[in-house]
C-alpha cells in the first residue's frame, strides 16, 4: 500500500538545535500524534545539530492537506510550540512523495535503532 510522506528540512539558527529538538520531542511531536499525524522520524542531522528533519506520513495528499489545516489552526499548536519552533528556523524546505508502507516502516525502524545505539554508548 502506498502512502504519502512529507519530508521537512530545517536549517536552524546557529546554536538553537538542542532547544529546537527539546520542543519537538516534548511538545510538537506529541501534539502531532494526538492529532492523528504519523510522525515517522524527526531529529538533528548527523553532521550538524542545527540541521533538522521531520518526516510525516499520510493516507493520501488530501489527508495531508486536511490534517495540516486542522493541526496548524488548533489552539494547542498556536499556544504551545508554534512560537518556540518558528523563532528558531532560518530556512525550511518541504518535499512530498509516495512510498510504500514497508519503506516508511524501514525508515521508522532505522531511526529507532540509531536512537537505541546512541543511548547505549
Amino acid at each position: 500500500m502506498t502512502r504519502i510522506i512529507e519530508i521537512l528540512m530545517y536549517t536552524l539558527k546557529p546554536g538553537s538545535g538542542l532547544d529546537f529538538h527539546r520542543v519537538m520531542q516534548n511538545v510538537s511531536v506529541p501534539l502531532h500524534l494526538e492529532a492523528g499525524i504519523d510522525g515517522v522520524s524527526y531529529g538533528s542531522s548527523l553532521h550538524d545539530c542545527d540541521s533538522y528533519h521531520l518526516i510525516r506520513s499520510y493516507e493520501s495528499e488530501s489527508h495531508r492537506l486536511a490534517s495540516q489545516d486542522i493541526f496548524y489552526a488548533s489552539v494547542a499548536w498556536k499556544q504551545r510550540p508554534r512560537a518556540d519552533i518558528i523563532s528558531r528556523i532560518e530556512v525550511s524546505t518541504t518535499t512530498v512523495m509516495a512510498l510504500t508502507r514497508d519503506v516508511i516502516d524501514a525508515i521508522r525502524a532505522s531511526v529507532d535503532l540509531s536512537r537505541a545505539d546512541a543511548q547505549s554508548t
